[in-house]
C-alpha cells in the first residue's frame, strides 16, 4: 500500500464518530468485537463494518481465540497521520511567514513613496 492510500484510509476512517470512539475503546486494552458493539445503537453488522474500515486502514488489529475475536489498536498509522500534518502545518507556516514579511515590505515601500 502507497503512503498515499495510507494516509487517504486512515483519515477516512477517523472522519466518522464511530469509528473514532471504538479507537477511543481500544486504548484502554484488547476487547472482544461484541464489548466493542455493546455502547452503540446499531447492530452487530453495523458494527462490524465500522470495524472492517479500522482494520483496512490498519488502526486496529484482529485476534482470533476460538470463536472469539479480539481487536487492539493500532497507533503507527496515526503516528504518519500526525507526522503528515505536522509536515503541511510546517510547510504553511513558513509560507505564511514569508507572505507577511513581502506584505510588510511593500507597505514599507508604499510609505516611504508617500513620504517623497
Amino acid at each position: 500500500m502507497s503512503l498515499q492510500t495510507a494516509l487517504d484510509n486512515t483519515l477516512m476512517a477517523l472522519a466518522d464518530p464511530t469509528r473514532r470512539a471504538i479507537l477511543q475503546r481500544l486504548t484502554q486494552g484488547e476487547a472482544r468485537v461484541t464489548e466493542i458493539a455493546r455502547p452503540f445503537d446499531m447492530s452487530l453488522n453495523a458494527v462490524s463494518k465500522h470495524i472492517q474500515v479500522l482494520e483496512r486502514a490498519h488502526l486496529v488489529k484482529r485476534r482470533k481465540e476460538g470463536r472469539e475475536h479480539f481487536l487492539a489498536a493500532n497507533p503507527e498509522p496515526l503516528d504518519a497521520a500526525a507526522a503528515w500534518i505536522e509536515k503541511q502545518r510546517t510547510f504553511w507556516s513558513n509560507r505564511l511567514d514569508l507572505l507577511e514579511k513581502e506584505l510588510k515590505a511593500l507597505d514599507a515601500n508604499k510609505d516611504q513613496r508617500r513620504k517623497k
